[in-house]
């Protein structure tokens, strides 16, 4: 009998167990040996030398061997050898020998369970370690044997075992690989070496350093001294290795050891053309990884050996050398760089080098400005000039100089771009007298006429274009091309002068539409739609034309709207070449042309049909041609009058009915939008019809219906079909009421499928919303019945979609929808009113309202609301985020319930006033609650009628009239009650109210001032003539309540400054009156008090501009700080979205106002740079022509500035107070805003170094303005921030890796995570742009980030927003 274990206890004891046999040879259970460990160690496994009885301290390591049994720690004595026993350890054991085979000894294996090396192991084990290396063993003796096909499947095996996961090799094995792969890499068959040289990569990373080192000396010297036939595939063995290693100490070994090596190779006199290549070609790839690591001397040594092959005679040992030096350049310091840029500065200066040499050395410096960015930029003084002169005075045949030469240009300016400033005016000129650059060809195509119809003609032309294999001209052309498309995205500044002034870009580009070289004009198209992109993104926003003063302004869009006629017979001859890659870009051209001046092309529709046409019709036209000419057809058509379209109907109509029966479901989809929009400009209103479309909608609805019955398909075609018939059924309903039958069920059917389910819900909204009323009674319960099911579904947009729908059904149908239908709809709508979506919940009440006005008569429907969604709404009320939407739609929801059967008013205005009591659970409302509340009790008295509401008056009179304290809550809402019923209705006839309301301004309480002080002001207007001299009477006599009173008299100036009749009632006040009253408090102490009073002369200021704007002007040189922030403040306050008759007033004196950016109060400042905020937000056009000289004072607002930071004593310890911090932040949060309006006016480059870094390195207020700023900039300007990326790298990676002290409170944990988040929003803007790569440094922040999980998972979240 075996010996019992006892396991009562943790401390498990287990005896020895003398020779036992058992059956081990069954089948083994290979899985990685991780895979079994951790299997093992879960299962507890216990592991103790077999000599005695001890106390289980390694609990979740297990071990085999003769005389010692490995069993699971069971809760309860177990017997060894029982049949439970036994299954376990047979099961784990061979599991344990198969994973054995992984390691690569016995000892390693021990050493892996956590076990000396001294313990015996049982034989299978050990055989199992025998069996991995008698595998690589055979592997490696058939990788020498005579025959090709064993070669090459013993390599293919060794390849295999290598790139397992569990593979591990002895010092004695890693030799025999090394030099079996190194072998084989010298086989005579080129499959087999090629092989080898895949074995690499995994070796590289199984092996020791040694050994590495080893290989790639060996390869080293058979590339350098060996056969020419072994030379090719030792650099592609060394390749692979540089670009295997992944530790830093392996990298620095090999730059040591065979870096000199390769040096020799490159600068020895005696070495082939082809040993310098591959050499350089290595060393490239070594200086792109692990240049850095490089010491500043190996550097010097590695540049000066480099510059020298510059003057090789070879030119591919040039142009190698060339793209080593650029890899070395990113790791060089400084002075270094300036070394090399001076040492190839002095040869082009030179006049005695050989012609191509200067070529070389231009490649050099473009080269070198590609890797190093912005660094390059103190070199542009010694650079630029040297380049115009070479691009101007080179030989009419050295073609290859001119492209070097503006290719390094146009790398300057996106690289460099705050240095390369003072030269841009010349390389404009240079890009625009060689964009036409063509010695050997003349043209007289500017002699062409209008004749457009004779393409017979045109093809004839461009078939016979001139040609000549050895004209290099057009190289010349395109480098002019892109060089001419960096200044555009770079420098936004200089837009207008693109269009205007001697330059004119414009209408040059549009004239090289004509280039013959294809590639050249495609990169001229490219330009253009550049230059458009960057009209559009830098005049959003913008009037061109100020009507209030008859002036034409300058700006680019205007100017681009005088080029469209250019534009147009251009890009129309375009339409009329044969090649396809021609019309896309013409068409690509156009559709940008419509994005940005939409309605620009009504004049020349006509002329632009006949491309459209051919494009579609045309049998040469492939796919992606169809579709360029549907996007522009459909962009065009939705831009621009409908009747503009209404003689081509016919011509357009046809080809684009044939793109939808297109096989290729891009095009169908494309071509049935357009039928959508196609659809409109048929019929775009219902009363009057200019044109005959009834010959049309058969042919459209057959179509479309088509593919609207067509089930196999592409989902895009499905979803755009479905959208395309709700058109033509809401559209041509009247004209299709027999089809309606057979097209409506398969709408439904569509509902009933999970893909198309959202699209037919939106496309029945549309033909509820016809004016036609569409007959729905074959589908209108089935679709109701639909609709309520899918409020139940998870998907947010599907229930979002189906209450508008909903509620354009009850609209259009109400009378046709069964009572027990409408109160299944609102039991279900009571469970989507939450404060959790108050957009869904918005809907759902807009939803209630339509069906309580809809069945007025049914008690039902009013009942079923009562209880099931009144409770919700009053849950709702109480909420402290309610606001907006949401709001309004449950006032409209008191409104409508108030009116429905069987709802008492009374017993809805109790349960208002009781929803504000405070509850046990959570306490006292939320100050938004309570206005809510106000509101809504507001309106329901309206609703209710003057009794009712006049009896609420006198209520809540009663309840400001108890003096008790205890009643402050009840009083704080009447207040507020008073102040919205007040508001909306005239309540003169409730005698002294005003003196009721205005005796709770002794409250003991802050909130009930602050409500009386509301209330009052909103009581004055509902009647302004009665109540404003009382408050303004009241503000001369009462000192102790001014400051209560003139927050009642912002209210009355701020809701009547709002509409033309408010105003003009205003007017008729005593304005001057409250003006002196107002003035006389801007010096106030409190600046409570100051902001009041700016507020109330900025509304002021637009009912009466023409008193008020000379006022404020007087008041900027005020003595007084505190007056001369107010005035500033007043103006902020008078700058209003919506055009109003101070902008023409104000427009001249603005530049008095901002620039007290620069008084010597920061407070002024602060309020100066607020309102230059504010003018960029409303009204950029104020502040246009005066942000040249505000800039620079702008960007100083930014700095950091050690005056205004001090430190106070608190006893204990001491509180640094920066008083400049709300400056700065408000001066960031400018510059974010005059982005979005303004870029045309500003240069990215002088903002973002110094200012931006600095900001990005600020305070935490300050930095998250920052990172908008930079994602902004990444987005419209990315030219600017590749110059400067390695210098923005530092302060974000302090940023995300910064961690908040161990005792940090709460709030400040958060704050930490969000400006983390917003630094790593900036970060993923940043990896958008192409280019980014290039940094080095940038590379390894998202390294460090992508392999930190927490990081990675904030970055991938907000990279999903």
């Amino acid at each position: 009998m075996l010996p019992s274990v006892a396991a009562s206890t943790p401390s498990i004891l287990i005896q020895r167990w003398p020779g036992r046999s058992l059956n081990l040879e069954q089948p083994s259970f290979p899985q990685p040996l991780t895979s079994v460990r951790s299997s093992l160690r879960s299962h507890r496994f216990l592991s103790l030398p077999s000599s005695s009885l001890v106390p289980s301290s390694t609990a979740g390591k297990f071990l085999f061997c003769g005389t010692v049994a490995a069993i699971h720690a069971f809760e309860s004595p177990v017997e060894v050898g029982s049949p439970s026993f036994l299954v376990k350890w047979h099961h784990q054991h061979h599991r344990c020998r198969s994973s054995a085979r992984g390691c690569a000894d016995e000892d390693e294996f021990k050493l892996l369970l956590g076990h000396s090396t001294n313990l015996e192991l049982h034989p299978s084990l050990v055989k199992a370690f025998n069996m991995a290396n008698i595998s690589i063993t055979n592997i490696l003796e058939k990788m020498t044997g005579k025959d090709k096909d064993y070669r090459y499947m013993a390599t293919s095996d060794l390849l295999n075992e290598l790139n397992k996961e569990g593979f591990k090799s002895d010092s004695d094995l890693e030799m025999k690989l090394t030099s079996a792969v190194l072998q084989q890499l010298e086989d005579a068959a080129g499959d087999v070496s090629g092989l080898a040289v895949k074995c690499l990569a995994p070796l590289v990373k199984k092996i020791s350093e040694d050994r590495i080192l080893e290989m790639a000396n060996k390869l080293c010297d058979k590339l350098l001294n060996g056969k020419d036939q072994h030379r090719d595939i030792a650099s592609i063995a060394l390749k692979t290795i540089v670009s295997e290693v992944n530790t830093t100490s392996v990298a620095q070994r090999i730059l040591a050891s065979f870096g000199p090596q390769l040096i020799e190779g490159i600068t020895n006199p005696g070495k082939s053309t082809e040993i310098k290549c591959e050499c350089l070609d290595i060393l490239g790839d070594m200086l792109q990884r692990f240049g850095n690591l490089m010491t500043k001397d190996a550097h010097e040594e590695l540049l000066s050996a480099l510059l020298s092959q510059l003057g090789s005679n070879q030119a591919s040992v040039r142009k190698k050398s060339i793209l080593c030096i650029a890899s070395l350049a990113s790791s060089l310091s400084d002075d270094l760089l300036a070394k090399a840029t001076f040492e190839v500065v002095q040869l082009l200066k030179s006049k005695n080098i050989k012609p191509e040499l200067t070529r070389t050395n231009i490649q050099m410096i473009g080269a070198l400005s590609r890797s190093v960015g912005y660094r390059f930029g103190p070199h542009l003084g010694d650079s630029v000039p040297l380049l115009i002169n070479y691009c101007m005075t080179a030989s009419e045949s050295d073609e290859e100089l001119r492209e070097y030469s503006l290719q390094a240009l146009e790398s300057f300016l996106l690289r460099c771009p705050r240095d390369i400033s003072p030269y841009c005016d010349d390389i404009l000129n240079l890009t625009m007298e060689y964009l036409s650059y063509d010695p050997n060809f003349t043209d007289n195509m500017e002699e062409d006429t209008d004749d457009e119809g004779d393409d017979e003609e045109e093809d004839d032309e461009s078939a016979n274009e001139y040609t000549d294999d050895e004209d290099a001209s057009w190289k010349v052309r395109r480098a002019a091309a892109k060089c001419l498309q960096a200044i555009i995205m770079s420098r936004p500044e200089m837009l207008i002068k693109l269009y205007y002034e001697a330059c004119e870009a414009c209408p040059k580009l549009i004239e090289r539409f004509k280039e013959r070289e294809e590639n050249v004009k495609m990169d001229v198209f490219n330009t253009f739609i550049e230059l458009l992109r960057q009209t559009g993104n830098v005049t959003k926003g913008q009037v061109d034309i100020d009507e209030s003063r008859q002036v034409v302004i300058p700006f680019p869009r205007w100017l681009l709207n005088q080029e469209v006629p250019k534009i147009v017979k251009s890009v129309n001859r375009q339409l009329r070449e044969k090649s396809v890659k021609t019309k896309v870009g013409a068409f690509s051209v156009l559709k940008e042309l419509v994005v940005v001046l939409p309605n620009c092309l009504a004049e020349h529709i006509g002329s632009l049909v006949s491309g459209i046409e051919k494009a579609l019709s045309d049998k040469s036209s492939t796919s992606n041609l169809k579709i360029e000419a549907l996007v522009f057809t459909r962009l065009v058509m939705a831009s621009h009058s409908p009747s503009v379209f209404h003689p081509y109907i016919k011509a357009l109509s046809s080809p684009v009915l044939s793109a939808v029966g297109e096989r290729y479901y891009k095009v169908t989809a494309e071509a049935l939008r357009v039928c959508g929009e196609l659809v409109r400009v048929l019929r775009p209103n219902f009363e009057t019809s200019t044109l005959d479309f009834k010959p049309y909608i058969n042919p459209i609805y057959n179509a479309i219906l088509a593919r609207l019955a067509n089930q196999d398909q592409d989902q895009e075609v499905k979803e755009c079909a479905i959208s395309c018939i709700s058109l033509v059924i809401s559209t041509f309903g009247d004209n299709l009421q027999r089809d309606l039958p057979a097209c409506l069920p398969i709408l439904v059917d569509r509902m009933g499928n999970e893909i198309t389910r959202l699209t037919a819900v939106k496309a029945f909204a549309v033909i509820a919303n016809s004016p036609l009323r569409i007959d729905l009674s074959c589908v209108l319960e089935q679709v109701v019945s639909e609709l309520t099911a899918f409020l139940r579904k998870a998907n947010r947009a599907l229930r979002q979609a189906t209450l508008g729908t909903l509620n354009s059904l009850v609209v259009a149908y109400g009378g046709q929808i069964t009572s027990s239908a409408y109160e299944v709809i609102i039991v279900e709508l009571s469970t989507l009113i939450s404060e959790a979506d108050l957009h869904m919940t918005a809907l759902a009440l807009e939803l209630c309202c339509t069906m309580m006005t809809d069945r007025i008569s049914s008690q039902s429907v009013g009942l079923t609301v009562r209880h099931k969604v009144l409770p919700q709404a009053l849950i709702l009320i109480r909420s402290s985020l309610l606001q907006g939407q949401a709001l309004q739609a449950l006032q409209r929801f008191f409104a409508s319930l108030v009116h429905s059967a069987n709802t008492s008013f009374d017993a809805l205005l109790d349960s208002l006033l009781s929803s504000a009591k405070p509850s046990p659970q959570s306490g006292g409302l939320a100050k938004q609650a309570l206005y809510s509340i106000a509101q809504c009790v507001a309106v329901l008295c309206l609703a209710a009628g003057d009794q009712k509401c006049a009896s609420t008056v006198e209520m809540l009179k009663g309840i400001l009239k108890d003096d008790s304290s205890m009643n402050s809550a009840k009083q704080h809402l009447a207040l507020l009650c008073l102040g919205e019923i007040g508001r909306r209705k005239d309540l003169s006839m409730h005698v002294h109210i005003e003196n009721i309301v205005i005796e709770s301004f002794q409250s003991p309480f802050e909130e009930i001032k602050s409500a009386a002080s509301y209330a009052l002001g909103n009581i004055a207007v509902g009647n302004l003539s009665k109540y404003l001299p009382f408050i303004l009477d009241q503000i001369d006599n009462q000192q102790k309540k001014q400051y209560l009173l003139l927050h009642s008299l912002k209210e009355v100036i701020a809701r009547h400054s709002i509409d033309q009749t408010g105003q003009s009632e205003f007017q008729e006040s005593n304005v001057e009156k409250i003006l002196n009253l107002l003035f006389n408090h801007c010096e106030s102490d409190e600046e409570g008090v100051r902001n009041v009073v700016a507020e109330c002369l900025g509304k002021i200021a637009l009912i009466e501009p023409k008193k008020l704007v000379p006022a404020l002007k007087e008041r900027t040189a005020s003595p007084t700080a505190f007056t001369r922030a107010t005035v500033v403040v007043a103006v902020k306050y008078s700058i209003v979205e919506r055009p109003e008759k101070i902008d023409e007033i104000l427009y001249p004196e603005f530049s008095t106002f901002l620039m007290l950016i620069k008084d010597s109060d920061r407070h002024v400042r602060r309020a100066a740079v607020l309102a230059l905020s504010t003018a960029a937000h409303n009204k950029p056009n104020l502040i246009k022509g005066l942000l040249p000289e505000l800039l620079p004072l702008l960007y100083d607002q930014t700095v950091i500035k050690k005056e205004l930071i001090r430190t106070v004593d608190l006893g204990p310890f001491k509180h640094v107070v920066d008083d400049g911090l709300e400056l700065r932040k408000a001066a960031f949060e400018c510059v974010d805003t005059l982005l979005d309006g303004c870029l045309d006016q500003m240069n990215p480059s002088s903002f973002i170094v110094p200012y931006l870094i600095s900001g990005l390195g600020d305070h935490y207020d300050v930095k998250m303005p920052c990172h908008l700023i930079l994602s902004k900039l990444a987005d419209k300007c990315p030219s600017a921030v590749l110059a400067v990326l390695d210098s923005l790298v530092d302060p974000l990676e302090k940023t995300i890796n910064h961690k908040p002290k161990a005792d940090a409170v709460k709030q400040e944990v958060d704050r930490n995570e969000d400006m983390i988040r917003s630094a790593l929003r900036a970060i993923a803007s940043i990896s958008r742009i192409s280019g980014g790569d290039y940094s080095l440094k940038f590379k390894m922040l998202m390294n460090n980030i992508l392999n930190t999980a927490s990081l990675a998972e904030k970055y991938n979240f907000v990279r999903s927003e």
